[in-house]
């Protein structure tokens, strides 16, 4: 058993209910059978009462004192074997009649009773050396007072002990089939119970930086519960009020920037100048580019991007080549597409998708050398990839280059790290994935992945357009 499931709550309630059950039933049992013998024995005991009060009715007056008259069918029980025994005195100590006759000796030592029974046991007695269970008492006859003493055999009661080892049997299977059946009921209402308190553990591991909107139900949750969930969701708020300051002020920031940067733009153009004023002009694309991707990123954080449409990644994909060729080659680089004849359908926002495709290429036209070709595929399976010639990327940075403002060390590039990470926010946006590869011929790959719609029914046909 693994150290989380010790920790778990719903295991540490079952257990616990388990044990407490267990011993409640073990102690209920053994108070049942101490009850079962108790009445038993109490049972015995009002049996030897009543049957020395009907050896009572039996005794008359006689000419030499009381005697007794037992009908022929009670004699004979007694008569008839060695397991009950009775001995009747008068007042005066005298012994009545006994069964059998050497009971008599023993009674005739005993004091008189009283009108309280008193009890004995007698061990080995008699032919069959038995042990007795018996009581002596004073009780009110047609003669008068007399003396009582009725004794049984300890092992006589077949019956009633027959019934008591039945039931010890019994308790012995059913009590811990019934612990199980009450333990198994209790961990399904600790299961329900707790059953709020999962259902908003899904909520909240849903919740993160695009999704700050999301709040914990407080349905149905147990009155414990209900403070830590409404902390909880005061936190969110608090969260989402930073988040959105946050993008309120890089949207405002960057949205002021543009104009004394196109400003400043418009005026280096019309300016000449040395070489000096060409490295002027490169810092302020590069402003330009910086500002123009924290605008991206601020629209994608404050407002959900609706995917809800149809795009076509063959034309998409297509268009970004088409628009980037020139800027390609003036960087002394190419760029080649490949696709199908047939559209490429998915749902998702092509002006979204388009952003992405340009990103990537742009990052491959930055990083690949002179003169070599940049590679755009895209496949009928929905994926779409961009291949560059450059350096590639190393196993332990490809996670690391989607963060926001990352840049490996060493990096030649202008940009400010923000490209990659808009291009993930939007593959998470259209619920795709973007995978990174080592290209073929040793640069870096990467492959868009979205759910394809519909595929063209004809094969795919590749075209190549030089940049």
């Amino acid at each position: 058993m693994t150290l989380a499931r010790l920790r778990s709550l719903q295991l540490r309630l079952a257990v616990q209910l388990a044990i407490l059950y267990a011993v409640a039933t073990a102690i209920a049992a053994a108070i049942l059978i101490y009850q079962a013998y108790d009445t038993a024995e109490t049972l015995g005991e009002r049996d030897l009462n009543l049957r020395a009060a009907d050896l009572a009715r039996h005794v008359v007056p006689g000419t030499n004192g009381p005697r007794l008259d037992l009908p022929p069918q009670l004699a004979a029980a007694y008569q008839a074997g060695d397991a009950d025994m009775f001995a009747l005195r008068g007042t005066d100590g005298r012994v009545v009649a006994a069964s059998p006759p050497g009971f008599s000796d023993v009674v005739a030592k005993w004091p008189l009773p009283s009108d309280e029974p008193s009890y004995f046991n007698l061990r080995n007695f008699g032919p069959a050396a038995q042990d007795y269970h018996g009581l002596s008492v004073s009780v009110e006859s047609p003669a008068g007072q007399v003396a009582v003493a009725v004794a049984r055999a300890k092992g006589a009661n077949v019956l009633v002990s027959a019934l008591l080892r039945e039931f010890i049997m019994d308790v012995a299977w059913v009590v811990p089939l019934l612990v199980v059946v009450t333990v198994g009921v209790g961990i399904l209402v600790i299961r329900r119970g707790l059953a709020p308190m999962r259902e908003i553990s899904q909520v909240a591991a849903r919740i993160g930086p695009a999704t700050t909107h999301i709040r914990l139900s407080t349905k149905n949750l147990p009155e414990e519960i209900e403070p830590l969930v409404a902390a909880v969701n005061r936190a969110f708020d608090r969260l989402e009020q930073g988040f959105a300051v946050q993008r309120k002020f890089t949207a405002n920031a960057a949205h002021e920037l543009r104009t004394p940067l196109a400003i400043i733009t418009a005026m280096l153009d019309a300016m000449n100048g040395n070489g000096e004023m060409v490295k002027l002009r490169s810092d302020v694309a590069r402003m330009n580019r910086i500002v123009e991707q924290l605008l991206r990123v601020a629209r994608l954080d404050a407002v959900a991007l609706d995917v809800s449409g149809t795009a076509d990644l063959n034309e998409v994909a297509s268009e970004v080549v088409e628009t980037l060729a020139p800027w390609a080659l003036a960087q002394d680089r190419m760029i080649a597409f490949a696709g199908p004849d047939g559209p490429v359908r998915i749902k998702g926002n092509k002006h979204a998708i388009g952003d992405a495709i340009r990103n990537l290429v742009e990052n491959a036209v930055v990083h690949s050398p002179p003169r070599s070709e940049i590679a755009v595929n895209v496949e009928e399976a929905g994926r779409v990839s961009v291949l560059d010639c450059g350096p590639g990327i190393a196993a332990e940075q490809r996670e690391l280059i989607f963060e926001r403002f990352w840049r490996g060390k060493g990096t030649a590039s202008n940009g400010a790290g923000l490209g990659l990470a808009i291009v993930r926010e939007i593959m998470n946006a259209h619920r795709g994935s973007i995978r990174v590869d080592q290209g073929p011929a040793g640069g870096a790959s990467f492959t868009l992945c979205f759910a394809a719609e519909a595929r063209a029914a004809e094969p795919a046909a590749e075209h190549a357009t030089a940049g």
